[in-house]
């Protein structure tokens, strides 16, 4: 590896093999975190690949042996944001696919390999009650449960994925987990969990 004026230059192989040890094992996990932003296991392998090729047109500004999940969920973030940001501004597109009914899914086999969200993350942990609660709140606070709660970032990895001050990550955490507790009282309740606060 050489530098020139603080720009990392890496030959091919280097930047293989940081794809290969740093980046690709964080799939599954940035799978998960696409899923719970989208919603649809197309665009979240779309997001997935974009994010990766993102990543590696620009591996250069990446500093080898930090937090390469944290790079990496912080491009896939922003991807879906841009993206969103386009389709908003777009016209509204029909899939003819959608109004025929045709749903083969011409993708399945490249999704095998990924770990779907509602079977990694709640599997024998939260019914779908819990499920649908969290992929309920608006995304914002979404994003930030996922990130602190699912995925086990710090408070100082958050605010750099979502690019904002640390009191915005806690407040936003706090809201949702709120949030989550309102909705989520019944269903606590009728698992046998008493409210003590009534």
């Amino acid at each position: 590896m050489q530098t020139n004026s603080a720009i990392l230059t890496l030959t091919d192989e280097e930047k293989d093999l940081i794809f290969n040890k740093e980046f690709y094992p964080q799939a599954n996990a940035l799978y998960n975190f696409a899923y719970s932003l989208t919603h649809n296991d197309a665009d979240s392998a779309d997001l997935v690949q974009e994010c990766y090729t993102k990543a590696f047109r620009f591996i250069e500004k990446y500093e080898i042996g930090t937090n390469a999940k944290a790079w990496l969920f912080k491009i896939l973030k922003n991807t879906f944001i841009n993206n969103y940001r386009k389709k908003a501004k777009a016209p509204t597109k029909i899939d003819i696919d959608d109004i025929s009914g045709y749903k083969e899914d011409e993708n399945a086999g490249a999704l095998s390999g990924f770990v779907d969200l509602r079977q990694e993350i709640f599997q024998n942990m939260m019914g779908d009650e819990v499920t649908a609660a969290v992929n309920g709140l608006p995304v914002d606070y979404r994003t930030v449960i996922l990130l602190c709660d699912v995925e086990d970032f710090t408070y100082e990895e958050i605010s750099k994925i979502i690019g904002a001050p640390i009191g915005t990550v806690r407040s936003r955490l706090h809201r949702a987990r709120n949030l989550l507790k309102e909705k989520l009282m019944a269903y606590a309740e009728s698992m046998g969990f008493e409210n003590k606060r009534s």
